[in-house]
């Protein structure tokens, strides 16, 4: 047998494959399907607002060679709309619940309406949107992280995490996990979509989305690379009770186990998700079985985390 099991805070999730925020995930149906994949062993809910919100105009994903481009705006159906979803369905496997709000007063706010109520799963808190015209993604802003963090933890006592942007600098890796290490955090989520590339559409000359002039967050295998490093990075410098979600760049079992050799407990997929449906999960489970079987490895606990350097 072949255990792909991981742990976060007090849930144990049976697989290690989830959907990435954003992604079949902002209706009730889409996540009904998520719940019940094959090879899915928890699902996130869309980042939610405190509020019902319509997201960008326009052509706002598209796929490119190597992955896709995406300016979304964070549409989404309200947390009550997700919180209610979660609280139904949180007996059946542990959840994630994603929030992502436009302020620190939004964020701190919805914080503290979960923590009145009978949720009792992971909250995600988003800091790395790329993608809402005008509002900077908060992960890049350390001060203002640090004290959102000490503002929630002030009161918030359920499993919390952090999606975060990518980063890369050695030096951003330090700042960030050194305050990321002054908080009884559960998980980080790395990486979001690599914010504000574009792509031109050969056939029209023109940007392949619509909203902000063409800039989108860019994912799927051309992500792979960084989303790797940030794994590896970030488990490098955390603590080990902060587990690690790693996204990006999943196309293949091989993808999954090289996210889970930088450091990953639990591998979220995007874009192939959106490609290829729910389905996706049973077949990335298998080709991660044929993997592990290759190299001799019956848990994943075997080479989480061990990745080899030339140096």
């Amino acid at each position: 047998m072949t255990s792909m099991t991981a742990s976060i805070a007090n849930f144990t999730f049976n697989d290690i494959l989830l959907n990435a925020a954003g992604v079949y995930c902002q209706t009730d149906e889409e996540l009904d399907q998520i719940l019940k994949a094959d090879g899915a062993g928890s699902l996130v809910t869309k980042s939610a607002t405190p509020i019902e919100r319509a997201g960008n105009p326009g052509v706002r994903y598209a796929d490119m060679p190597l992955g896709s481009i995406n300016s979304m705006g964070l549409p989404n159906l309200g947390l009550d709309y997700y919180l209610d979803y979660t609280i139904k369905h949180q007996s059946e496997k542990p959840l994630f619940l994603s929030i992502a709000g436009l302020s620190k007063a939004d964020n701190l706010n919805m914080l503290k309406e979960i923590q009145a109520s009978d949720f009792n799963g992971l909250v995600e808190l988003n800091l790395s949107c790329p993608n809402v015209p005008g509002k900077p993604q908060t992960g890049y802003d350390f001060e203002t992280t640090a004290q959102i963090l000490e503002e929630a933890f002030a009161f918030f006592d359920k499993p919390l995490g952090v999606k975060l942007p990518p980063y890369f600098d050695i030096a951003h890796f330090d700042m960030i996990a050194k305050i990321l290490n002054q908080f009884p955090l559960a998980f980080v989520n790395t990486i979001n979509s690599i914010g504000n590339a574009m792509m031109v559409d050969p056939e029209t000359d023109t940007a392949m989305i619509a909203p902000k002039g063409g800039f989108g967050g860019i994912g799927g295998a051309i992500a792979k690379p960084t989303a790797l490093a940030n794994v590896r990075a970030l488990r490098q410098r955390l603590n080990p009770e902060i587990k690690i979600i790693g996204t990006g760049g999943v196309k293949t079992g091989r993808d999954v186990y090289d996210l889970i050799l930088c450091g990953a407990d639990l591998v979220s997929v995007g874009t192939t998700l959106h490609q290829e449906g729910p389905q996706v999960f049973g077949r990335l489970k298998q080709e991660l079985a044929d993997e592990m079987s290759k190299k001799n490895y019956t848990d994943v606990t075997d080479f989480r985390g061990q990745l080899q350097t030339l140096a």
